[in-house]
């Protein structure tokens, strides 16, 4: 099989999968539990959910690894299981995906802040944390490292060089932008062409965005950063929509009809992967994928 930049490299565009988190949550992942806990106490979930997304048609699936870091995993107590979660969540997403498509394993912020934001953490400490993470990932048998959902482009210059000083695998990273009076831009300000320009200069081999909005907003957001990187393949992964709580519960409200009727729209603004975020299940990546492959 051809690798994931050769396949794009071709014209190909290919269907990621969907939510991750939303999906544990459906499957019993209580309230304060670390998500990536159960790539060893529930394999056979995580495996699952890979593998419904796997059904609905996607050639790329991410690993249950987003909050893998030394960082994150220290706050549940957990921090001496970077390298087991990490390789557990690699193997099992190579297991269900086989040699069908591709693995591309999640990561995700640490949660603090950089040091020139602000914040407390150092650069050099962030690539320790990306590192002793992506090499575990590598291990378990990822196709490629998505540093994803990123806000700040010190942490995110930082995971990216990690992941492609550590590991030789092609290296994705994709950022959360909100729509403000003067437009898109992460928490921290960066717009999605600057960020598109300082991933690509830090060695991004793919670019794009998550999470955060629907697809309508989602296809504004890839036409600017395909105007500052023309060549560069983009991912998109927009929510079903904004979040809205009813009956105390928060619901995605995008159908999957709805998503796969902007698909053409999304391609045409310059997307070369498309998959889902919060709320999308197997049936939101099924249309997609019925839309991109008619």
């Amino acid at each position: 099989m051809k690798n994931l930049l050769e396949r794009l490299a071709e014209g190909a565009v290919l269907i990621s999968d969907g939510a991750m988190g939303t999906f544990l949550q459906a499957k019993g992942l209580a309230a304060g539990e670390c998500p990536e806990s159960w790539c060893i106490s529930h394999p056979d979930v995580v495996k699952g959910i890979a593998e419904a997304y796997i059904a609905s048609g996607a050639d790329m699936v991410e690993t249950n690894s987003f909050g893998g870091s030394s960082f994150k995993l220290t706050l549940y107590g957990l921090g001496d299981k970077v390298r087991e979660f990490n390789r557990a969540a690699a193997a099992l997403a190579r297991e269900a995906m086989k040699d069908k498509g591709y693995v591309a394993a999640s990561v995700g912020p640490s949660g603090h802040i950089a040091e020139e934001e602000g914040g407390d953490v150092t650069a050099a400490e962030f690539y320790e944390a990306f590192q002793q993470q992506v090499l575990a990932l590598a291990e378990g048998g990822a196709d490629a490292i998505c540093v994803e959902t990123m806000s700040s482009l010190i942490e995110a210059v930082q995971g990216v060089k990690a992941a492609k000083q550590n590991t030789g695998l092609p290296v994705l990273c994709t950022f959360t932008f909100e729509l403000g009076p003067k437009g898109f831009h992460t928490m921290m300000g960066v717009t999605p062409g600057r960020a598109a320009k300082e991933a690509v200069a830090a060695g991004a081999d793919i670019i794009g965005a998550n999470c955060g909005n629907g697809i309508d907003n989602m296809i504004e957001i890839a036409r600017h950063m395909r105007a500052a990187a023309p060549h560069v393949p983009i991912l998109i992964h927009a929510n079903a929509g904004l979040p809205v709580v009813e009956d105390g519960r928060t619901v995605f409200k995008e159908t999957p009809q709805y998503m796969a009727s902007r698909v053409k729209a999304l391609i045409g603004a310059g997307a070369n992967i498309i998959g889902g975020c919060c709320g999308t299940t197997p049936e939101h990546i099924a249309a997609m994928a019925k839309a991109v492959r008619s």
